[in-house]
């Protein structure tokens, strides 16, 4: 097996294929850096127009664009707190204030580089560990899927920090819009009041756009008519290699959120989304200063930005010897095999070893690439943002918004969704409603219900089938302990200083 990955590898570096990556990370950092679209999108509409091309070149520009993207989405979540990708969202919880302070520039150095370690394990992971980490993926069935949403979720709420009470409400109502349209099981309408537009769901890039998108606009238009400017020395214009001392530190957020980006990307639906928040919340609770977590802190990018670069691979492992999609954008890559008749499968690596090699070695060069083409380019070119007049910047922001989201369907409905959610999202901003158990609650609503419902038929309706497995037990204490630790850990403070001032008082 591994000779064969060797043999794949001068194919690879041929000027055309190594071409097709190139041109697939600009393509897909421009993407990302575009709210509104995605690497999905992307790579949907590229599939129909890759019939006549080489294999490896057409599967060159999906790895390029899906590890560009996945990086492109950090850059307007940075500099203008709007995820450009769905998993970018925990990347604006410390990226955004760091653009604040006059350090944009240095917080995109900081997310290319993780952008490109997570991206590098995770092609190492699919390159060395598929077979082997495809047999991992039995152990989760219905039940065991269904708790490692719970968990997701009950991180986001407890760990992320604030009012657990408003993080609860917020993800509920998160729950409630992914459960809008037909049930998947029956196929009865669910709270689309008539709309047919709503059979198909609540679209994630609608809600983002519309979370994140318009809060910060108007933001913008209530603001003075210039930005705060930003030191030319903080806008990337310093190399890259010049910043790496103040990363040297990083070396341990980079490599746990390696290992969760992995793990997340085998679990078949889970996603980057859900990589990121949950490397944010592990990396903030290992902090030795969780105070400044959410202030502008450059390890919560890292954090982030390393687990949903370290998903894009590792999302393939079940997809190519299993044909069970990790992601949405691994999904529509098993279109783009089965489109130059590669079936996904055990038997894909015994008959065309040198196809699915090949694309194991460009994703790996895609993630090097990201440093060399993202570090240069984004950093040094999209970070002059800031400087931009203040109603030009939301103008153009507002028009990109609008042709994303109708780029979607092609509906005007869809663009009236979005400006619904973007009152909602701006009210809860005032109101203090956190804004990331929401989006994850729509993510993992759905997944959790269904895989529930699946796990209970399995069951005959006996609740015990979500508790007779092992891996089951460990997922379900892990959750309590996620949901219990804060408490206990407020109380003991509480207990502290109270003893503290009783100390002083006697």
């Amino acid at each position: 097996m591994y000779s064969d990955l060797l043999n794949a590898l001068p194919e690879v570096v041929g000027f055309t294929n190594f071409a097709a990556v190139v041109i697939g990370v600009l393509s897909g950092i421009i993407v990302g850096a575009m709210p509104g679209l995605s690497a999905t999108m992307a790579i949907s509409v590229l599939v129909p127009f890759t019939f006549g091309l080489d294999p490896l070149v057409a599967l060159g520009l999906m790895a390029g664009i899906y590890n560009g993207a996945m990086y492109g989405g950090a850059i307007p979540a940075v500099l203008l707190r709007i995820p450009g990708t769905p998993a970018a969202v925990a990347t604006t919880f410390d990226g955004y204030p760091m653009a604040q302070k006059g350090e944009g520039g240095f917080a995109l150095q900081v997310a290319v580089v993780s952008s490109s370690i997570g991206g590098i394990a995770s092609a190492f992971a699919l390159m060395l560990l598929a077979p082997p980490l495809s047999k991992v993926t039995l152990l989760f069935g219905p039940a065991e899927v269904f708790w490692v949403a719970i968990f997701g979720l009950a991180s986001i709420i407890f760990l992320l920090g604030g009012n657990p009470v408003k993080g609860l409400i917020s993800a509920c109502f998160g729950v409630f819009i992914s459960v809008v349209g037909s049930d998947p099981i029956y196929g009865n309408d669910r709270f689309t009041f008539g709309q047919l537009e709503l059979l198909d769901g609540i679209s994630i890039v609608i809600l983002l756009v519309g979370l994140y998108a318009l809060p910060p606009v108007i933001d913008l238009l209530e603001s003075p008519l210039k930005t705060e400017g930003v030191e030319g020395s903080k806008l990337g214009t310093q190399p890259i290699w010049k910043a790496l001392p103040r990363m040297k530190h990083f070396w341990k957020t980079w490599l746990r959120g390696s290992l969760i980006g992995i793990w997340i990307g085998i679990l078949p639906g889970a996603g980057g989304s859900m990589a990121a928040f949950m490397s944010y919340n592990e990396a903030r609770r290992a902090s030795k200063h969780p105070e400044r977590w959410g202030e502008g802190e450059p390890e919560g990018v890292a954090a982030a930005e390393t687990a949903n670069n370290a998903d894009t691979a590792s999302a393939l492992i079940p997809a190519l010897t299993l044909g069970i999609p990790g992601t949405a954008v691994a999904a529509v890559m098993l279109g783009g095999l089965l489109v130059h008749g590669l079936q996904p499968g055990p038997m894909l690596f015994r008959d065309n070893p040198d196809v699915v090699f090949g694309f194991m070695w460009q994703f790996l060069f895609g993630a090097i690439l990201l440093v060399l083409l993202g570090g240069s380019l984004a950093t040094n070119s999209f970070a002059r943002l800031l400087n931009l007049p203040r109603p030009l910047l939301g103008s153009i922001i507002i028009v990109l918004m609008l042709i994303g989201v109708y780029s979607i369907n092609g509906r005007m409905f869809d663009v009236y969704l979005m400006l619904g959610f973007g009152v909602i999202g701006w009210l809860m901003d005032k109101m203090k409603f956190p804004l990331p158990p929401m989006v994850l609650g729509l993510i993992l609503g759905a997944f959790a219900e269904e895989n529930l419902r699946l796990a209970l038929r399995i069951g005959r309706g006996d609740w015990l089938v979500l508790f007779q497995n092992t891996t089951s037990l460990v997922i379900v204490a892990l959750t309590v302990a996620v949901v219990v630790g804060p408490i206990i850990k407020r109380r003991i403070v509480a207990r502290r200083a109270a003893d503290g001032d009783a100390g002083t008082e006697g």
